[in-house]
């Protein structure tokens, strides 16, 4: 049976041993993108709901300069992504130090995708169910349009992993998001004009 204590032990030496083979290609993406960055380090932590809304910190290669207006403030997003950082972030390469988030307990491989802090008060009593399985690194709507769907659209699909939690949709999970990967599909919003990232969630949309 697929049970949460069997999927924690799969998640963990999974992790562990993808993280001693691709060692190697994480040096050389931590040391390009410092110095593309600028000296501005090659990774992003911030704080983000986990089981039960538990705060933890996610670990990403950081795709972005510092760099800052005549007033001090950090400039756009779509300004400070550097060139090595978006081929990083198309080919979703910036999400694999979350493979130590697995390891650690904070995450699993398959599971919603951990959202900002400043979220938790906005969600729904049934989009708050997301938080009753551990977030993943991709997900079930990850596969059905990643960040071209509405969140709406997003949570309800995270709700159903929730209640329809396999090994079956997981080793799909894995299937579909290397395939997308691959192809570099919903990287970004389906409007082409749109910001490196997706709009903000505000209770609604």
């Amino acid at each position: 049976m697929y049970t949460h204590f069997f999927k924690r032990i799969i998640d963990f030496w999974i992790a562990l041993v993808t993280l001693i083979l691709i060692s190697p290609v994480l040096l050389i993406i931590t040391i390009l993108l410092y110095v593309f960055n600028e000296g501005a380090g090659a990774f992003f932590l911030q704080e983000r709901p986990g089981l039960h809304g538990r705060i933890f910190k996610i670990i990403k290669f950081k795709t972005m300069n510092e760099r800052k207006d005549a007033s001090g403030k950090l400039l756009p997003d779509v300004q400070r992504i550097t060139k090595f950082g978006r081929f990083v972030r198309n080919t979703s390469l910036d999400e694999l130090p979350q493979l130590i988030n697995v390891l650690k307990g904070d995450m699993a491989l398959i599971g919603p995708r951990p959202l900002l802090v400043k979220y938790l008060p906005l969600y729904s009593k049934e989009q708050m169910r997301r938080h009753d399985v551990r977030p993943g690194i991709s997900g079930w709507a990850q596969c059905q349009g990643r960040n071209s769907l509405s969140w709406t659209d997003k949570f309800a699909l995270d709700v159903w992993y929730v209640d329809h939690i396999s090994l079956v949709t997981d080793l799909k999970v894995v299937f579909v998001t290397v395939k997308k990967v691959l192809c570099r599909e919903d990287i970004n919003t389906s409007d082409k004009r749109a910001a490196v990232t997706m709009e903000e969630f505000n209770g609604h949309n």
